[in-house]
């Protein structure tokens, strides 16, 4: 086991040094350390989006939003506008809501604290650990979906629903200590790398679940109401003229409830 260990290692940080990728998310700055608060926004963001299609995003997001407390001030509308073509909508509530408490509680510093930082809305334990390691280099151990991807290829190729638990016990026996950050960052171009050359092995992961379809979904129509309000403000005739889905009055009661959207002067509009 030790030398498929070594073996491993080795094949993950000589893809590295050959592929490894330059990310926004991931300059270093004079100090040594990231801004936590960029960290934060780009595992938010990460979360069920490809890499692609958060850069652009991202670097928009940051130059609109530059720290917590711009965050922070903005309106929920505004979030969302810059939010949009990223999906999952809530997410983009979550950051928000995140950046108020760190505003409000930690004087807008991101606390690198795993118990605190699950405290906040949206963020669970390894993204909490992901942003730790991140941000301060801190040597955790933590699982998520191209960390999958990489230890079932290489120590649980023959297995199905294969438990994080058992490939957490892995991730702790081989990440570098002395310099985590770099070593997460090369799980995860070599991650994205196996993906492409063999296909998604974390679909042999216990957490692993078919995403249901998105065209006719909920899911859809929510983002249709979005993007539209982001623009203007609709009347619900307009609405109904521009997505002729049945179940658009359940969505847009619904978005009402979750505090995105508003009826006013009978016209609906983001927050």
């Amino acid at each position: 086991m030790e030398d498929k260990i070594r073996q491993f290692q080795e094949d993950v940080w000589n893809y590295y040094a050959r592929h490894g990728r330059t990310m926004p998310w991931r300059i270093i700055g004079k100090s040594g350390q990231i801004d936590p608060y960029h960290v934060l926004v780009s595992e938010i963001m990460l979360q069920q989006t490809q890499v692609q299609r958060v850069i652009p995003k991202y670097e928009a997001f940051i130059k609109t939003f530059p720290t917590v407390h711009d965050l922070a001030q903005a309106s929920l509308g505004d979030v969302i506008r810059m939010w949009q073509g990223l999906g999952y909508n809530r997410r983009a509530k979550f950051l928000w809501q995140t950046a108020h408490i760190i505003s409000d509680t930690y004087a807008g510093d991101v606390p690198l604290n795993e118990e605190k930082l699950v405290a906040l809305p949206g963020i669970g334990k390894n993204t909490a650990l992901a942003i730790c390691c991140y941000a301060a280099n801190v040597p955790v151990a933590f699982v998520e979906t191209n960390i999958r991807t990489v230890y079932i290829h290489y120590f649980f190729s023959d297995k199905e629903k294969v438990a994080d638990a058992d490939i957490l016990q892995l991730v702790e026996l081989t990440y570098d200590r002395e310099d985590p950050r770099q070593w997460y960052w090369a799980l995860m171009d070599y991650g994205t790398y196996l993906k492409s050359v063999f296909g998604n092995s974390a679909r042999q992961s216990s957490k692993y679940s078919k995403q249901s379809a998105f065209n006719g979904s909920l899911r859809q129509i929510r983002g249709q109401v979005l993007k539209h309000l982001s623009q203007e403000e609709y009347s619900l005739h307009a609405l109904q003229e521009l997505i002729t889905d049945t179940r658009l009055h359940d969505v847009l009661v619904a978005l009402q409830k979750e505090g995105f959207i508003i009826k006013r002067n009978n016209r609906f509009e983001l927050v």
